[in-house]
């Protein structure tokens, strides 16, 4: 299997996901994942971790076309003052500069968090035939969390869509980046409240 990656770049959330669905949620089949299926995707986490090391949320993309990978992406919107700098986004524009077409027929893309409106619209756009996503998104998901962009028959492009391929460990990444940046949050929240009192900062530990 030839993986080709041929560049990088990062996506961007704002809430941790949860398992916690409304009592009126749909009931979801789970879906029994391939081999090939559970290997872009852990690829897709290794690209989650370039976001997690430039201090962004940790969302990763790739996009393959057979079994080749074509492109990669993951978040990094701070880091690149680009609200549009989504995992998913990064990955189809390296896609299509790699493969000189703003269209993507037959490739797949796999992320680790359900993709957003922005994310879904592009992805229609560049006629992405499948998706595969990790973790489900409870506050912004476009693939049936919140809305499901890509149901609307009255589309000219139908995307095929699964999510849920690792997605316990996709979201215990995300988890564990906002538990340590809330952690980051009271140290320096009471570093600042002791100095006000004129407090001496904790030792550190032997």
């Amino acid at each position: 299997m030839s993986e080709q990656v041929s560049a990088a770049g990062t996506a961007s959330i704002d809430s941790v996901p949860s398992h916690d669905a409304p009592p009126d949620a749909p009931q979801v089949v789970p879906t029994a994942f391939t081999e090939r299926d559970l290997h872009f995707m852990k690829l897709a986490q290794a690209a989650a971790e370039e976001a997690r090391a430039a201090g962004e949320v940790p969302v990763g993309a790739i996009l393959v076309r057979g079994d080749e990978v074509i492109a990669k992406g993951f978040n990094h919107p701070i880091g690149a003052h680009d609200p549009s700098a989504h995992a998913e986004m990064v990955a189809l524009r390296a896609a299509a500069q790699a493969l000189e077409n703003y269209r993507l027929p037959g490739c797949e893309l796999y992320v680790t968090l359900e993709p957003c409106l922005m994310c879904a619209g592009a992805i229609m756009h560049a006629r992405i035939a499948r998706v595969v996503f990790g973790a489900h998104d409870p506050k912004t998901g476009a693939c049936g969390s919140v809305v499901d962009a890509f149901a609307n028959p009255q589309l000219n492009h139908h995307t095929t869509v699964v999510g849920g391929a690792l997605e316990s460990e996709c979201a215990a990444a995300l988890k564990s980046f906002f538990a340590g940046r809330r952690r980051a949050l009271r140290e320096v929240r009471d570093a600042a409240r002791d100095a006000a009192r004129g407090e001496p900062p904790p030792a550190e530990p032997l």
